[in-house]
């Protein structure tokens, strides 16, 4: 199924590239393609399934996606496509939206990374609001249809991404600069946010910025000849393209999956053995739930969660498949010495609290089986923090194990957000960087992840935060609750009460009055604060979820405002 041959980039090389000042988000396939002297093994796995349903798996060397890029290029050259110039990707996820990115930055454009599943309005709002120049998509008909309702809105071309696929570059000229020369601070990727309740803020991931604080994974991130990285990540967000990024410099085999779904999930883990899966806590959540997939995480020894808040509940379940070497013990390292030490049953969840702005994950707290629970630990900060705090309101440091908003310095925190300078000053208080989490530090610097500001329930006897409390009900009411969510409503007596919106487990069966009865029992066992009211999401809908698996807890508080009233 695979090379004999690894891809893997010697160490000599990876050094090189963690002290390259010109290395950045802009070039970073260019760097690896001439360094890595196994540019012509396959790196970067795709699949699809065959006539009987199994899986097929194709790999792409480094050269392969070269090429790709270049051929994509010159169909951005051929229409007109300039540096500085943003365009909007819309193309479903997996390695397609990263050729674009690769194509749009080697040209010094600015690829505006769109999930192809946000509502068209929101979509056409977001692309004015970027001021794109032109628009690749898999389906063109719902913005053809906007923009010939408004025509001074729309860009200068509008084309399907069958027609770059099919494009016969032959005889197309590159531009002289290609590959374009990005300074540090040019801006290199758009990314958005949900924009559950208007108009998507764009976070800039700059060339320079990007990079900064994946050096350390040159060395530290676990490439021997035997691992293989499965990306369940979105590839149009900062998660899915910082996993890409560090794969292709380590030259580290990658499945980029486009599909998180288990049902697809699973057989392609069978197929393609991975020792390590990155994904958003969608997936985690799909795998940890049932019969677990043993034959699929069999190699597996790390976990990496990002993006949302992973739960002890699921986490213990994962834990328990797969195998790691001895010397496993810190979140991307692995000592070459381990390699050689006897495996210890199981694997290790690193669950990385980041985001687009952080850049990356800043914090990464570490299950193993051996692991004491310990919810809602996100660990310490990596090295490339600075300085990390807990402050109040006005921007003063907030003592250890006092509850506050949660701040960073560090290089590898975004530029801002796209003509939105007024947005951007709003997170910056007294030289930090407010990542929009409530959190609170204990006397060992440990960082505790309690909700996002948004989400906090303000009740009339003080704060309430939600993620401690869908830990309780995810771990000890696991036998009837397969994911919930935590939301505050307004309440009779003024402020907000905390509610429960529930999925249940396959073949569990409570009504939502014996479910409230168990889950407050448990809470008040833990010293939580009770439930007000539990309901069963009976159905997807009663559920929703955005773009890239998120519960939105924005649309859950709007549905049930009326519920204690």
């Amino acid at each position: 199924m695979y090379e004999t041959h690894s891809p893997v980039a010697p160490l000599e090389v990876r050094e090189r590239f963690m002290t390259e000042p010109a290395l950045g988000a802009g070039n970073f396939l260019q760097y690896a393609a001439e360094h890595n002297p196994n540019r012509a093994v396959p790196v970067v796995y795709s699949h699809h399934p065959d006539h009987t349903g199994g899986v097929v798996l194709r790999g792409h060397s480094l050269l392969d996606l070269v090429a790709l890029r270049d051929r994509y290029a010159r169909w951005y050259t051929v229409n007109g496509v300039r540096p500085g110039e943003p365009v909007a990707v819309v193309v479903a996820e997996g390695l397609e939206p990263l050729l674009h990115f690769l194509a749009l930055t080697a040209l010094g454009a600015i690829p505006a990374m769109v999930n192809d599943a946000m509502r068209p309005d929101v979509m056409v709002r977001y692309l004015d609001h970027v001021g794109v120049v032109g628009v690749v998509a898999d389906d063109t008909t719902r913005l053809a249809t906007a923009y010939r309702q408004n025509p001074q809105r729309r860009p200068r071309f509008l084309a399907l991404a069958a027609e770059v696929q099919a494009f016969d570059a032959s005889g197309v000229e590159l531009p002289p600069s290609y590959p374009y020369q990005h300074a540090p601070d040019d801006v290199v990727g758009l990314i958005h946010s949900s924009g559950t309740t208007g108009t998507p803020k764009s976070t800039m991931l700059a060339h320079r910025q990007f990079w900064n604080g994946k050096q350390p994974r040159m060395v530290r991130f676990p490439c021997e000849p035997y691992d293989r990285l499965m990306s369940l990540m979105p590839h149009t967000h900062a998660g899915g393209l910082s996993y890409f990024l560090t794969a292709i410099l380590l030259g580290l085999p990658v499945m980029v999956m486009g599909d998180h779904r288990r049902a697809t999930v699973e057989p392609v883990m069978e197929a393609f053995q991975p020792t390590m899966v990155a994904s958003f806590p969608r997936t985690f959540v799909e795998l940890a739930t049932g019969e677990l997939p043993v034959k699929g995480a069999a190699k597996v020894h790390s976990w990496f969660n990002t993006g949302d808040s992973a739960h002890h509940g699921h986490i213990r379940r994962l834990v328990t498949l797969g195998e790691r070497p001895a010397g496993l013990i810190k979140p991307w390292l692995l000592p070459s010495e381990a390699a050689a030490e006897a495996a210890l049953p199981g694997s290790q969840f690193v669950d990385g609290l980041g985001s687009s702005e952080m850049g990356m994950a800043l914090f990464g707290g570490i299950t193993t089986p051996e692991t004491v629970r310990n919810d809602r630990c996100v660990g310490k900060p990596l090295e490339v923090v600075e300085a990390a705090a807990i402050l109040d309101e006005d921007g003063t440091e907030l003592p250890d194990g006092t509850v506050g908003l949660l701040a960073v310095k560090s290089p590898s925190l975004t530029p801002g957000y796209w003509h939105n300078p007024r947005l951007t000053a709003s997170f910056r208080l007294n030289g930090f960087w407010l990542t929009g989490d409530v959190a609170y530090r204990d006397a060992d610097g440990n960082f505790y992840h309690l909700d996002r500001t948004v989400d906090v329930i303000d009740t009339v006897d003080g704060p309430v935060y939600s993620l401690p409390l869908e830990e309780v009900l995810l771990a000890d009411c696991a036998a009837m609750v397969r994911d919930c969510s935590v939301v505050g409503v307004p309440a009779p007596g003024g402020g907000q009460l905390p509610i429960a919106v529930v999925q249940l487990q396959a073949g569990a069966d409570p009504g939502e009055d014996e479910l409230l009865e168990r889950a407050n029992k448990e809470l008040a066992g833990a010293g939580l604060a009770p439930l007000a009211a539990v309901r069963i999401a009976r159905t997807p809908a009663d559920f929703p979820l955005g773009p890239t698996g998120k519960v939105l807890k924005r649309e859950l508080r709007a549905r049930h405002a009326s519920l204690l009233s």
